[in-house]
């Protein structure tokens, strides 16, 4: 029976198109990677891949053994997690990507409990702004909104991701109302440029009733992270347009103002998201179980929701 290292080498390498990635995946080195998928194909007398200095592809038969192993190896994966669980416990690395802000501001107060809960757990989090590959880079999930699903990714929603208007009291003081999308226009605004498209995200706003307006902020001020963003509008910068959980604190404290109660921007669900497998791995299955119970108790979808003031 051909050995589970060997399978992995060849499966990871496959999809990262490299030995050197697939190694760094796999924590291994290059050349060990190599040797396996070696052992591989001398075991099943087949070429698996076409080499050359720059470039590693499947060939014809390589394709096919990937297509026919690649769920059958994840199955197997996640039988020798569960069943290696000490004492019964889910037990591992819980490796997750999150936004900084919203991260730090609603995941992590979560961290005490979840920890008493699963103590054999071991969190490692990255906080960032960024879309990770789940599969290549080796995250157990990744929390965060607007995810184009990747190959093998399934998403679960958690909470609805609206924005809606915002400006300190030292902005609005001794301005003109703002009474309809419309007017936003005639502010400062403070908008955020696409690290992956260099654009500036056009937006449309909508209200209960179904109408939908676009909304055009003058590009006053220009950042690259909404954290930025909700820090100029602090300061009395301008208006712009954050994500509810972002700017609820801050609405609270007085420190911003909400403008447009009646209007929102839908930009989407924040999910949780997860490599699809038929059997993951508890650690994974009980950290999914635990966001969604988190979210529920204290009622984040609806106070997410730009729809309820």
């Amino acid at each position: 029976m051909e050995s589970l290292a060997n399978l992995e080498s060849f499966v990871r390498s496959a999809e990262l198109g490299s030995f050197s990635a697939a190694a760094r995946r796999l924590g291994l080195t290059p050349a060990g990677v190599s040797r396996n998928v070696a052992a591989l194909e001398s075991n099943l007398q087949l070429r698996l891949f076409h080499r050359s200095t720059r470039s590693l592809k499947l060939t014809e038969a390589g394709e096919r053994f990937l297509t026919s192993i690649r769920n059958h190896l994840e199955n197997l994966q996640g039988a020798i997690a569960e069943v290696s669980k000490t004492d019964g416990q889910p037990a591992g690395i819980l490796k997750v990507s999150m936004g900084p802000t919203f991260g730090m501001g609603y995941i992590l107060p979560m961290l005490p409990e979840f920890r008493q809960r699963y103590p054999l757990i071991r969190p490692e989090w990255t906080f960032e702004n960024r879309q990770v590959d789940l599969i290549a880079e080796g995250y157990d999930a990744a929390i965060g909104g607007g995810f184009e699903l990747a190959q093998g990714v399934v998403a679960r929603t958690l909470a609805p991701a609206h924005l809606i208007a915002v400006a300190s009291p030292t902005y609005l003081e001794g301005r003109p109302r703002v009474a309809a999308p419309s007017d936003l226009a005639e502010t400062d605004g403070i908008v955020m440029r696409s690290l992956r498209t260099g654009r500036v995200t056009q937006r449309q706003m909508r209200n209960a009733a179904g109408e939908e307006h676009a909304v055009s902020l003058k590009e006053t001020i220009v950042v690259n992270d909404p954290a930025a963003m909700r820090a100029a509008a602090i300061l009395g910068l301008g208006v712009t347009l954050l994500a509810k959980p972002d700017a609820l604190p801050h609405l609270e404290s007085g420190e911003l103002v909400r403008l447009l109660p009646s209007w929102w921007v839908d930009a989407g669900p924040i999910s949780i998201y997860y490599a699809s497998k038929t059997l993951l791995p508890a650690k994974t299955r009980v950290f999914i179980d635990f966001v969604v119970e988190w979210f529920q108790r204290e009622r984040y979808p609806e106070r997410f929701a730009g729809s309820l003031g």
